[in-house]
């Protein structure tokens, strides 16, 4: 018989079985399959129950980690999911997505000699079947204040300020352009990583919590900021990160070349039969350029959709990576060819996109923000044949135009500066208008604009004088 507080020892670390590369390579369907009950309670049994939990606080939303596990041990489903949803309003997003060999696996006591806690997979499991067997958030407690806030973006952010706004009575109506909820969760991430029934699943659940949406409306272009100010207690930007990093250098806009994010959400939108705006890479010889995150769906969407190569450029070495180790191993199995210590400073063609050069680099000393510079080596020049190019360099903020009459203030790179005030987190330069996510921090994690969203909902609590109880969160 296995002694319970070493099963660590006896049960090694297991992650959900993931569809044979030659299915998935050609599906947009998540490839991840499910825990089983046994299997789940078996590998959250393997946590020590640390007294300080690592786990927990390398979390951005600081989840109480080992006492779900526990929950799940001892097959408390439902008391698993409502401990869950006290500190993420998305845990079902985040078990998928998050980079966890970097946040709560990457900081769990067994990492380096027996193996993490599988902690996304079982986050994942517990909402997901959960949900299946009848589970609703307890809201039996809340009673209305006669308070309403607009919420302007459906993404994480906004998910997260409307979660907590009407657990405590307050009435959330959000905002979103897009005709879904989920901002880049449903138009950014692809399917194989996340499947669009998720998000469905979560709106049906938010609209039955009381958050009213009204989707496909851009404030600013069907409503303006003024009437949400008249008409609202306080209002909630969470809009995102949309502008794409150029990559500054000859040949940017020649034919063939293409942006990352829009290249993303016309799959998408085919893949949803939105509209037939659909850029197809069938057949072409693709070349990413990139390391993150984004361009790791690049890469693994041109697979699916047929490209004869998929090349993927980044001027740092694999260790130097900032994309997701999951991800990129995923890519590598799906096809995917990496060139690393490669900066791209040209694409040629005559008409159409033919190449990218690049140079060759190596790193030397820390840069101002602490990662190493790629410097490039001399004489070292070379080009990579394609007649497709995508640039993914990341995003900055993409501040609206009304942003100014209104004297909300930014930063010098179009983020939107918030107060750290304990009393009233994430307000803006107007006193009215809160604001969190990618919009306030730059491009980032799912599970940080979740985060910024649940506390500038504190802060607008605090300013509509509405008492806030941690717990009923």
């Amino acid at each position: 018989m296995v002694d319970r507080t070493l099963q660590f020892m006896e049960i090694p670390r297991m992650e959900p079985a993931k569809i044979p590369v030659d299915i998935r390579s050609r599906e947009f369907k998540e490839i991840y399959t499910s825990f089983q009950p046994d299997t789940a309670a078996q590998q959250a049994g393997r946590c020590l129950a640390c007294g300080n939990p690592f786990c927990e606080w390398k979390c951005p939303v600081h989840n109480y980690i080992p006492n779900w596990l526990k929950l799940i041990e001892q097959g408390k489903l439902f008391e698993a999911a409502e401990l869950s949803h006290k500190t993420n309003s998305l845990p079902e997003v985040c078990g998928r997505i998050c980079p966890q060999d970097r946040l709560c696996e990457g900081a769990c006591t067994l990492n380096a000699d027996f193996g993490a806690v599988t902690i996304g997979s079982i986050e994942k499991y517990i909402t997901d079947e959960a949900l299946k067997a009848g589970w609703k958030p307890d809201l039996s407690a809340v009673r209305p204040t006669g308070r309403k806030v607009a919420i302007v973006g459906a993404g994480p952010a906004g998910l997260g300020c409307a979660d907590i706004l009407v657990r405590h009575g307050v009435q959330p109506v959000v905002f979103d352009r897009y005709p879904r909820i989920g901002g880049l969760l449903t138009f950014g991430i692809p399917p194989f990583k996340l499947e669009k029934e998720v998000i469905d699943r979560r709106h049906a659940l938010m609209s039955e919590m009381g958050v009213e949406f009204r989707l496909g409306v851009e404030i600013g272009r069907d409503l303006t900021i003024d009437t949400l100010l008249k008409d609202f207690d306080a209002v909630f930007l969470g809009m995102g990160a949309y502008n794409a990093v150029k990559g500054d250098f000859p040949g940017e806009t020649l034919p063939g070349v293409i942006e990352a994010l829009p290249y993303l959400i016309s799959n998408i939108n085919h893949e949803l039969a939105l509209t037939n705006d659909f850029v197809n890479l069938a057949g072409k010889h693709v070349v990413v350029l990139g390391g993150g995150d984004t361009a790791m769906d690049c890469n693994r969407t041109a697979i699916r959709q047929g490209a004869a190569s998929v090349t993927c450029t980044y001027r740092r070495d694999e260790a130097n990576m900032p994309g997701s180790k999951r991800d990129y191993k995923n890519s590598v199995e799906e096809g995917v060819h990496f060139l690393f210590n490669r900066q791209p400073v040209g694409l040629v063609g005559h008409g159409q996109v033919e190449g990218v050069r690049v140079v060759r680099t190596q790193l030397g000393a820390p840069g101002k923000k602490g990662r190493r510079v790629a410097e490039r080596v001399p004489d070292s020049e070379e080009i990579i044949a394609a007649d497709a190019v995508i640039i993914a360099f990341g995003f900055q903020a993409s501040p609206a135009e009304w942003f100014k009459p209104l004297g909300i203030q930014l930063h010098t790179d179009g983020r939107v500066r918030v107060s750290a005030d304990r009393l009233r987190p994430f307000v803006t330069s107007h006193p009215k208008i809160f604001a969190g996510g990618d919009m306030v921090r730059g491009s980032d994690l799912v599970v940080t604009a979740v985060f910024e969203g649940r506390e500038a909902a504190r802060g607008i609590l605090n300013y509509l004088g509405v008492a806030t109880d941690l717990q009923a969160a």
